[in-house]
């Protein structure tokens, strides 16, 4: 045989021997309890999205799957817990809109989030509601761009705090708007829903859960969510898209792994994770929280997920956040 078919022969021997111990690592996985990281307190909704989880991979793969909260940092000391895990497969970490925040809104990160995090399976997808104090004098989205436009500056919308989606929302609007209003942080949405409700600010871009309520009431004001579509939770509700078209500012959960996890082990996941999660028993429970599941390909969360980093990142510089 001349040296170079005997080249050839070894080098596509090799590549089927590496091969089938890929396949065969991916039929053997789990093969202990997998480590399910979550980069906040417990009892949050990625909290409680990653124990429905984590129960239906048990059930499905007879392996215990161990919810590990690790809040603080703004996730970064649960997502830097992640990176150095061994990139088998069995440690996982719920991201979500902090996880693309981060590399823009903070000076220096212990990891490389483009390189370091291997984007597996989008769980969910939850949208804002632009809710308003009804002392407002504005009834749909195009009255309160006139409005804003007409006293630049005097209206005011509450957050959850500097760098949260509910704050990138507000930013988002004003850019696309055209409009100038001013930014109030809190230290978490309660707060913020409380002063909205006492009228101290003007307006805040909202979970749809916790304020449904007072719309329901009359207390708040719903103008329009912030997903592209209208949301089930509240049909009646235009999205603010359908006035500045494109606009999107949706929170989303989801599970990374490692860089380095073999592709059959993360195809494996994937497939499992999205059947978990786009069960009807699942997906009508998220719903009724006005929060859709997803559960897409690899390929179709990894393009999202580095969509949103270079969204926000733009979103961030643009409205002048300085990263701390």
């Amino acid at each position: 045989m001349p040296t170079t078919t005997r080249r050839i022969a070894g080098m596509f021997l090799g590549a089927l021997i590496m091969a089938g111990a890929a396949l065969s690592t991916a039929a053997a996985f789990p093969e202990r309890p997998i480590r399910l990281i979550v980069p906040f307190a417990a009892n949050g909704p990625n909290d409680v999205l990653a124990r429905l989880v984590g129960v239906k991979l048990t059930e499905a793969w007879g392996q215990q799957v161990v919810v590990d909260n690790r809040p603080g940092a703004g996730t970064i000391i649960g997502t830097e817990l992640l990176v150095r895990a061994q990139p088998d497969g069995h440690t996982l970490l719920m991201i979500s809109a902090s996880t693309v925040v981060n590399p823009t809104l903070k000076k220096k990160l212990p990891y490389d989030t483009r390189k370091d995090l291997t984007p597996v399976v989008q769980l969910a997808s939850s949208p804002t509601v632009l809710v308003v104090h009804p002392g407002v004098k504005a009834g749909s989205i195009p009255e309160l761009l006139a409005l804003a436009k007409a006293s630049p500056g005097a209206l005011t919308y509450a957050s959850g705090g500097t760098g949260t989606t509910t704050h990138l929302a507000g930013e988002l609007f004003a850019i696309t708007g055209g409009i100038k209003w001013t930014h109030v942080p809190y230290k978490g949405t309660g707060p913020a829903n409380i002063d909205l409700l006492g009228g101290r600010v003007s307006g805040m871009f909202g979970t749809i859960l916790p304020v449904l309520p007072h719309i329901k009431s009359g207390r708040m004001r719903a103008l329009g969510v912030s997903s592209l579509k209208r949301s089930p939770a509240l049909p009646d509700v235009p999205a603010v898209a359908e006035s500045l078209p494109g606009f999107e500012a949706v929170s989303f959960f989801g599970i990374a792994a490692p860089a380095g996890v073999p592709q059959p082990v993360l195809d494996k996941l994937n497939r499992e994770i999205a059947r978990i999660i786009t069960a009807p028993d699942m997906s009508d429970s998220l719903r009724k929280q006005g929060t859709d599941a997803v559960g897409n390909t690899q390929a179709e969360f990894t393009a999202f997920f580095n969509r949103e980093m270079a969204k926000w990142a733009k979103i961030i510089k643009s409205a002048g956040i300085a990263p701390s």
